[in-house]
């Protein structure tokens, strides 16, 4: 059965269109993806992803535990703080991208894609044995409201005593947002400055209500998985199932530094990740700029023009409502990979000229 989200009668009433999306019935769009876009690039956009997936990790050796099953250093996160790591297999290809939150000494919160909770979770489950920590399933204790754009923390504000000023990138508080409890975190998927805010799911079409009254004359307003994706692809942040996937590895993504090979203790995918370190890297993930109107798109061939072969592949691609032309990721031969480099993508049967540039394509104004 699909399932829905505790503000999907407040979707409804704001004239939203639904897909379904791993299970979950969530707002594309409230009316046009271009605006919400816009407004959150601009000003700011008001998200429901209580979709995603809170697993929490809980006991003496939660740390060591965590490190075991994960690439990055999770032990060496202070309390307060997240980090940005993965989950992978023994062959190092990837299971999940991750933040994991240090909520206390002993207990984290790990946040996985919602496609892939499911996945998470058992893995974690099973790389728990012999180790002093319990692995439990939260999804269902918590809703997901995001707020991102320049606008958020003026917004933000208004609604909690929190010090925002202090709460710094990548980093999580226990708080009160509109008076209902929540925790307070500054991450994101949309290349803003921003917050996500973890309730009661029972408090959070009080906490949405709230955040768009004081948004009102800030342009706040809603925005749905479209432009999300827009704007995440102008960020250059991976989609797993697009970008990310059991036949990639962190290093041909282009995030092999998540990967800490020397911590002690190893973890699982490590052999298999040190042999890849150790080796070229046949294709890697680069940024095109195709010229003309048309953008690439998922799964479409690119193609090295002097030889009429094909050398990579499309893994996003879309029109960029900020840059205002054609922009796209995909993994090409490393050869080929270096910014200015000349190729075609194969649009239909018309190969469209494009050029490797450097990603991201956007980044906000510090």
């Amino acid at each position: 059965m699909t399932r829905q989200t505790a503000l999907s009668g407040i979707h409804e009433s704001l004239g939203a269109s639904f897909t379904d999306f791993a299970g979950w019935r969530m707002p594309l769009r409230y009316g046009s993806e271009l605006a919400e876009h816009h407004a959150v690039r601009n000003a700011a956009g008001l998200f429901d992803l209580s979709h995603m997936g809170e697993i929490e990790v809980v006991g003496p050796q939660a740390a060591a535990l965590l490190d075991h099953a994960l690439v990055g250093d999770i032990s060496a996160v202070a309390v307060t703080k997240a980090k940005y790591t993965m989950i992978c297999q023994e062959d190092g290809g990837i299971l999940d991208d991750l933040i994991v939150y240090r909520l206390e000494e002993d207990r984290y919160m790990v946040v996985a894609n919602a496609s892939n909770a499911e996945t998470v979770l058992g893995a974690l489950q099973e790389r728990a044995a012999g180790f002093d920590a319990e692995v439990q399933d939260r999804r269902d204790d918590w809703a997901l409201v995001a707020i991102q754009g320049p606008q958020a923390s003026a917004i933000l504000a208004e609604l909690t005593d929190a010090d925002l000023a202090g709460l710094k990138y990548y980093a999580i508080l226990e708080t009160s947002v509109a008076d209902r409890p929540a925790r307070l975190a500054r991450t994101g998927y949309t290349g803003e400055d921003g917050f996500e805010i973890f309730s009661d799911p029972a408090d959070a079409p009080a906490i949405w209500e709230a955040l768009s009254a004081a948004g009102a004359d800030r342009g706040l307003i809603p925005a749905g998985l479209a432009c999300r994706d827009s704007l995440r692809l102008e960020a250059a942040m991976p989609l797993y199932g697009n970008e990310l996937s059991t036949t990639t590895t962190p290093y041909a993504a282009g995030l092999g530094r998540v990967v800490k090979l020397d911590k002690p203790g190893g973890f699982v995918g490590r052999d298999a990740l040190a042999a890849v370190s150790e080796q070229p890297i046949q294709r890697v993930r680069v940024g095109l700029r195709p010229e003309g109107r048309r953008a690439p798109r998922h799964g479409y061939a690119v193609v090295d023009p002097a030889s009429g072969e094909t050398v990579g592949e499309v893994t996003s691609g879309a029109p960029s409502p900020t840059l205002g032309h054609p922009i796209a990721m995909a993994y090409v031969d490393q050869a080929l990979a270096q910014p200015g480099t000349r190729l075609d993508v194969d649009v239909r049967g018309t190969h469209v000229p494009a050029e490797v540039v450097a990603l991201p394509f956007y980044s906000r104004p510090r």
